[in-house]
């Protein structure tokens, strides 16, 4: 890793003293891949980790599995989602792995306690329950499999890098980001999926051909769906408290956002067929999100409304745990 890659994005200070700062990458680009803004190296190459989940619906989509299987919005939106776990995203797997003749215990995604818990930072209740279904992937692994139903292919290593349904994700992936899958740098994720590490400016690219929805010659009708399931069920791609649901309020169904794990957003523009990337080197949530309306209000695509509706999401104030003011957090970047 060369530090000189990286730029300063958000510093904190403390009683007017700096304390910490966050360093990290930006990468705006329009649908066509011309890279039109950035801070650091926008070639930066980071895991996509849960903003690839809308590139990975593609075979899926392309297959017509939605028209095949009678995916609504709300499921279409539920392929996209890293969600709490909330009863409403339980419901939603089932109902499509209902619609795909599946048991929930088909799912390769393992379980975890539902993220609701963590978001509102409270503990499970006594004798509380919960399967792979509360999996904040189980939606997508619910599209793997009813992929994987369709055409006749093997479930119990739908996961495997080598099976067909994998191969067919890794290719679309890379036809949506302009690359070769033979250069993507794999790993594994949470969910126990492959996953794909790319230059920021080309996961920018993805996200700004997914937001252009039927204006994107190859991918058009499958990213017209996926993005307006998106911005229609923001609650579904997230839940509540969550950084998604916000910001794609925010947005008026313009916006399609997507974050993922360790410091990595995406944001792409309907309205304006452009997208950015951003990655947080530390992963720091707060400073992520600081960051990634900085670039909102730098590329000008905030009204007053919005700078209001996301202020929260800033987090400029630090205050302890009697309210006091302490210190503050603040962009220190350029694009």
């Amino acid at each position: 890793m060369q530090a000189m890659n990286l730029t300063p994005l958000i510093e904190l200070s403390r009683g007017g003293t700096p304390e910490c700062l966050h360093f990290g990458a930006v990468a705006v680009v329009n649908r066509h891949g011309k890279l039109t803004a950035h801070a650091g190296d926008a070639h930066w190459l980071t895991f996509s980790r849960s903003t690839l989940k809308a590139l990975q619906a593609l075979p899926f989509m392309q297959a017509g599995g939605a028209a095949h299987f009678g995916f609504g919005p709300q499921q279409v939106a539920m392929l996209c989602a890293s969600h709490n776990g909330e009863d409403k995203h339980v419901a939603q797997t089932q109902t499509m792995l209902g619609k795909a003749g599946l048991d929930y215990k088909a799912l390769r995604c393992g379980c975890h306690v539902p993220s609701i818990f963590g978001t509102l930072e409270k503990s499970p209740p006594a004798g509380y329950q919960y399967d792979e279904r509360h999996n904040n992937c189980s939606g997508k692994h619910a599209g793997f499999l009813a992929y994987c139903v369709q055409h006749g292919l093997s479930l119990d290593d739908y996961i495997d890098p080598a099976h067909p349904l994998q191969v067919a994700i890794r290719r679309n992936v890379a036809r949506a980001t302009d690359m070769d899958p033979a250069d993507f740098k794999m790993g594994i994720d949470g969910c126990s999926a492959p996953n794909y590490a790319l230059p920021l400016a080309n996961l920018a690219l993805g996200y700004a051909r997914l937001a252009s929805g039927a204006q994107d010659g190859e991918f058009g009708a499958s990213f017209a769906l996926l993005g307006e399931a998106m911005t229609a069920h923001p609650d579904l791609v997230s839940g509540t408290g969550r950084n998604d649901l916000a910001f794609m309020q925010a947005g008026r169904g313009d916006w399609v956002t997507k974050v993922g794990a360790d410091g990595v957003q995406v944001v792409g523009s309907k309205s304006r067929g452009e997208a950015f990337a951003i990655k947080i080197i530390d992963a720091n949530k707060p400073a992520l999100f600081a960051a990634t309306v900085e670039v909102l209000e730098q590329l000008g695509w905030m009204d007053d409304a919005q700078r209001a509706e996301l202020r929260v999401w800033r987090a400029q104030e630090i205050r302890n745990a009697r309210g006091l003011l302490v210190g503050e957090r603040k962009p220190v970047f350029s694009l």
